[in-house]
Parts: C-alpha cells; structure tokens; sequence
C-alpha cells in the first residue's frame, strides 16, 4: 500500500529503461487518482521514481485538484534531489491555490537561500498573489524590490499581480504608480484597480477608472454596484446595476445588500422576488437584512423559504436566524434551530454559532440552556464568556455573572470592551453601585480600555435606576465625548422612575435638541408630568406631539405556541380565543381579588375615573397574554411573555400572584431585563 512513509524512504534501484518508458507513457494519460497511486506505487518499487520528468510529472499530479493530494505532492517535492524551476513553480502555485499561502511564502524563501534557480515570471505572480491573501504587505514589497532588481518590473503578469497586491493590502496610491507604469493593462488588472479604490473608499475613483476602461466585464459593473451601495449612494448604484449589460448573480446580491443597508427592503424583496437564481449568499442578504432592520418575523419566513427551496445553509445563515429569534424570544424555534444544526453537523464549539447560541437562549429567557451551551464548549473563547456574562445579567443575576468574570480572568483571558458592558449592565438591573463604579475604573486603571460612550450610558443606568439622579447628569456633563440621545433617555427614564421633574424636564430637552423625533422622549416626559398631576402639561404635550406627527408606540405582548406567535395590544379583541381570553380574565381577576389584590391605579397615567383606570389595568397586553398562556400552556412548561415597554408595577404585582395561585412559572422579557416569577415572588427582587 502506498503511503506517506514509503515516499519518504523510496527504495534505490537502477530501473531499465522500457521501465521508464512505461512509467512515462502511462503517466501521460493517467485520469484519476487511484490510477496515479498505482503508478507511483510501480515507480518506487522499480526505482524509475528518481528519473527527473517522472519524478516532476508525478508531483504535477499530484497538484492537480482534481484527483492529487497535496501532503503527497510535498513529499514527492521532498524527495527530488534537485528541484527544477518546473517543480518549484508548481508547488508554489498549489500552496496558493489550496489557501496555504504562508507556505508557499516560505517556500519562497527557501527557493531564494538554497537553490541556484532565479525566480521567473511565472512564479512571481503566484508568490505575490499569495502576499495579496494574506495581506503580508511587508513581504509583498520585499518582492516588488526583487521583481525590479531581477529585471521583471514591466512584465505585464507581474505587474498585474502587484496592482492585485497592493488593492488588497489597501495601498492604493502604489496600486496606481504601478498601473500607470504599465504599458499592456489587462481587464484582471482594470478590475483590481477598480476594486481596491472601492476597499478604500474612493469610490468616485473607482468610476473614473471604470469610465477609462477599454473593455468592462460583470465583475467591473458589480464592484461599482456594491461600493455605491455600502457607502449610502443607493440610487447612484441602481443606476449602474439597471445599465449592466449581463447581470449575474453576484451583481444582483450587491444591490439587494446595498438596499438592505439602506434600510429599503421593500426594494430588496422587489429584486429578490425577480431572480432567476439565487445561492447562499441571496437568502443570508435577505435573512441578515431583515434582522438588522428588525423584520424578525420576515427574516425566519426567509430562512423557512430557503429551507424549502432546498438551500442549505451556512454558517453566516444560522447567524442570521438565531439572531432573528433572539430578537422575538422564540425559544421553541430557537431550540428546532439547535436541533437543525446538530442534525446536519454544524459546530458550534469553536466561534461565532456558539456565541449565537449562548445568546439565543439568554435572550428567550432559558438561562439554564444558555449555560449548558457554555459548559459544553471545551475551548472557551471570549465570545463564549461574553455571551454568557451578558445573558446573566439581563436575568438578574449578577453575582453569577461576577464569579464568570473573575474565572475568565483566573484563566488568562482579557476581557474585552463588550464583556464590561455585561458586567456594569448586570449590576444595574441589581442595585450594585459601588461594584459598578469599581469596575468602571478597573476597566480603565488594570486593562487599558478606553470607556466609549456605551460604557458612560452603563453607568449613567446604574446611578439612574438607583435613583442617584444629580450624579448622573453631573457625569452626562463631564464624560469626554459628546454625549448621544440613549444617555440622555436613561437619565430621563430615571426621572419617571422617581418622579423628578425638574432634572426630566432638563434631561428631554437634550434629547430633543440632539434627536426631535425621539418618540420615547415625549411619552417619558408626559409619564412625568402625569405622576405629578400636572394634566396642563400632559395635554400641551399630547398637542405638540400630535403637531409632529409623533405617536406613542403602543404596549405590545407576544407569545410563542405551537409554533405560532401571538401578540396581544392593551384592550386587544382580534385574536380567535378572545372570548376564552377574556373569560379567563375575569377569573384571573375574580382570583386576584380573594388573595387581597388591590389595584395601583397611579401605574394609568390618564386623567379618567378611577374605575375606568382598574379596567385600563385589568386589560394590559402582558396580561392579556398570561391569560392565553394559562388557557393553552400545559402546566409543568413556563408561560413566556415578551413585551415591548417596561412592566409596570401593577402588572409585575399581579404576575407575582398570578404564578402563585396558578402554580406556574412565568417568565416576562421587557424593554431592558428578564422577570422569572414563582410561587409569588420575583427574581428582580422588585428592583428594575
């Protein structure tokens, strides 16, 4: 049998020449690679393995892609005493071809210090291309210097592999000296130039070029279609992508991307809807832009489609889907999701899907699965102890998620600035001032990280949920950067939290100034007004936000059952059970009611009778959803609501009694944390 060891010990014989002849005739017309094994067997066995053409045609074989094996083509390169300039070429291209670049550098590099054969121009380009793969900028003008000294500096292939080079390495300016030194420019070359000055950003560059071509093909047309896409120009991008002669597939994922980014998906499904064909990276621009543009209902519709369609899905796709369902708290789908991924061999312990995962089950509110996920992971990497420090947190478990990170550290990861905005976001939703501020400052003091306006929006929540006001706007004042509309909010959902007006009314005039549309802002600040019985303001308020044209997002509830969502709005009638829903109800109240329920009616901030403030109350879309819950849930499975806004407190004290006298677990995600209620208690412990 062949193997590796055999060819690095061959045996020495004298072959006879019909031998050879032999060896050589059938390796002319040698197809497929057990053929070429048998072969080579015959040469090692008759010792004809050492003649110079059998020796270099075996390894140009074994390079080929089609039936060779790259260890082999190495160890047969290994073994030829004297490589010819052939030989060297061939293994060289075939490292680079194989995205061995590094060694094909290496190679390089011995070929230059041991061997008497001088680079040609077929090798240059080959090497060069693989300084361009791997961005080896230093190394590729270290050649660019041999190139000129050996006399191939206007070698058209070489500098056409220079202009690639340098495109890729994001020096343009020496991409163009070497283009306009060049007196025969091929399309490959135009293109290169083209798409480099598109990586840097000159996209107005880019056109100039493609306007001076001679000759243009689809990649030409799709590089400007994508770079005035990604930087904002969409129309300008249509334009070209509507004058492309041929449009391939390619062309028509820039422009669904690009519109995509831009926020017009109506257009990207209009353009999706008309292809003809499609691949993988159609259906992730669909599913990756509806996430982004928080279309997560049209983003798991596209990714069912794709399924559907026979597709099958990438890594970069389950990304896309896993976030589709972090950001509606599917946890049935999230886990079909796990299941599919196991089924079909996906690894999830080494990157990004495991990250995602972590992710997913925090946010759909099953912690207990997030950290079995962790735990599974062998090999550990930031992104894993990230994810699970965040979800900690947004369940209120912060000292779970300090003992992580005094792990991470005892291990030798350093964190990175995204794992402290989990640890200060888990000290806030618990009260831990003091601990926050310490790791503010360690941050900065022990591992050298700069806080960014995120990391002040962290703290500013925590002095603001804690109802240290004054501290807060002090800090908003003094943080280094301009300060943006999200801390301004939090200091103003801080003043509807304690009811201060003065600081509130300071605090939404900022975040006016700095974002009118703000519809959060008006409807804090009307929250304010109302608590303090100033109805004047509420109603002049009302006025100025109906003259904008601003309206209040309505509270919003939904449910996940048999693989369908439900979603419930205050007062909601339109669902198909709503005459259970509401009979349930009445018992829910008539229950709340004999376990000495009383109605906070200071949570409705409308200036009606107090009766119509109980019913107001009574018909809340988490409670509404509750209701669906208890009538089609089975008992021993958790009631999971998500809801859009912050749970008020009337809701939060009857959800409290509710998992009491039901004997269920629920479990509500609001705007900022998760609530898992039981046997009548809270694990926020009342602070949120």
């Amino acid at each position: 049998m062949l193997t590796l060891s055999s060819l690095s010990n061959p045996p020495i014989q004298s072959p006879l020449p019909d031998q050879q002849s032999l060896h050589v005739s059938l390796l002319q017309f040698c197809k497929n690679a057990r053929d070429l094994q048998q072969i080579h067997a015959s040469t090692l066995k008759t010792g004809t393995f050492h003649h110079p053409w059998i020796a270099s045609r075996l390894l140009s074989l074994y390079s080929d892609p089609r039936i060779g094996n790259l260890d082999y083509a190495l160890s047969i390169f290994e073994r030829i005493p004297k490589p010819s300039s052939h030989s060297w070429n061939t293994m060289i291209k075939c490292f680079v071809e194989n995205h061995r670049s590094n060694d094909a550098i290496a190679l390089f590099c011995e070929l230059l210090c041991e061997s008497a054969i001088p680079p040609d121009n077929f090798m240059l380009p080959c090497v060069i291309k693989g300084c361009g793969r791997l961005r080896a900028d230093e190394e590729g003008e270290q050649i660019h210097g041999l190139v000129l000294k050996i006399g191939f500096g206007s070698d058209v292939y070489v500098q056409s592999s220079l202009v690639s080079f340098y495109s890729k390495c994001g020096k343009i300016t020496s991409a163009r000296k070497v283009f306009d030194g060049m007196v025969e420019k091929d399309l490959v070359c135009w293109n290169s130039l083209i798409d480099g000055y598109v990586k840097c950003g000159e996209v107005d560059m880019a056109r100039e070029v493609f306007d001076g071509m001679p000759e243009r093909d689809s990649f030409s047309w799709t590089v400007l279609v994508d770079g005035y896409s990604k930087c904002g120009e969409i129309e300008v991008a249509r334009g070209f992508f509507d004058r492309m002669p041929v449009r391939n597939v390619v062309s028509w994922n820039a422009m669904i991307d690009g519109y995509m980014r831009y926020g017009d998906f109506v257009s990207a499904r209009r353009l999706f809807d008309k292809m003809m064909e499609r691949n993988v990276i159609t259906w992730n621009s669909m599913i990756s832009g509806y996430e982004r543009n928080g279309l997560y209902v049209e983003a798991l519709a596209i990714f069912q489609a794709m399924l559907e369609a026979g597709m099958m899905p990438n890594n970069a796709t389950l990304v896309g889907a896993l976030s589709a369902v972090s950001g509606l708290g599917l946890l049935d789908k999230g886990r079909w999701i796990h299941l599919y991924m196991d089924r079909y061999g996906f690894k999830y312990d080494g990157g990004v899907l495991g990250t995602c995962l972590i992710d997913m089950y925090s946010k759909c509110g099953s912690i207990e699965d997030a950290l079995d996920i962790f735990q599974a992971i062998p090999k550990k990497r930031l992104g894993h102890w990230t994810a699970i420090i965040n979800g900690l947190g947004m369940h209120g478990m912060a000292n779970h998620a300090l003992d992580f990170f005094a792990e991470m550290q005892r291990i030798g990861i350093k964190p990175h600035p995204i794992t402290f905005i989990g640890i200060l976001n888990a000290c806030s939703h618990v009260g831990l001032v003091d601990v926050g501020r310490r790791y503010f400052e360690r941050m900065t003091n022990e591992y050298g990280i700069t806080p960014t306006v995120e990391h002040y929006g962290c703290l500013v929540d925590l002095l603001c949920r804690a109802g240290h006001l004054e501290e807060a706007k002090d800090l908003i004042e003094k943080i280094p950067m301009r300060s943006n509309e999200v801390i301004w909010m939090s200091l103003l959902s801080g003043c509807r939290n304690h009811g201060n007006v003065d600081i509130g009314e300071y605090a939404a005039k900022r975040v006016i100034e700095l974002a009118p549309d703000a519809t959060g802002c008006y409807v804090l600040l009307s929250n304010i007004y109302a608590t303090a019985c100033r109805w004047a303001d509420v109603s002049a308020l009302r006025g100025m936000m109906k003259e904008k044209g601003v309206r209040k997002d309505p509270g919003c509830s939904s449910i996940e059952h048999a693989g369908f969502v439900h979603k419930f709005v205050v007062g909601d009638k339109s669902h198909p059970q709503t005459e259970c829903i509401y009979s349930k109800l009445n018992e829910m109240g008539v229950r709340l009611r004999c376990a000495g329920y009383i109605p906070d009616t200071t949570q409705v901030l409308l200036c009606v009778e107090e009766e119509g403030k109980e019913v107001e109350l009574a018909h809340h879309s988490e409670r509404l959803a509750i209701a669906f819950g208890l009538i089609n849930i089975e008992h021993r499975s958790p009631i999971r609501v998500v809801k859009n806004l912050r749970v008020c407190n009337d809701c939060h004290l009857v959800t409290k009694l509710l998992s009491d006298i039901y004997d269920r677990e629920i479990i509500v995600r609001d705007n900022s944390r998760f609530h898992h209620f039981k046997n009548g208690s809270c694990s926020c412990k009342e602070y949120w």
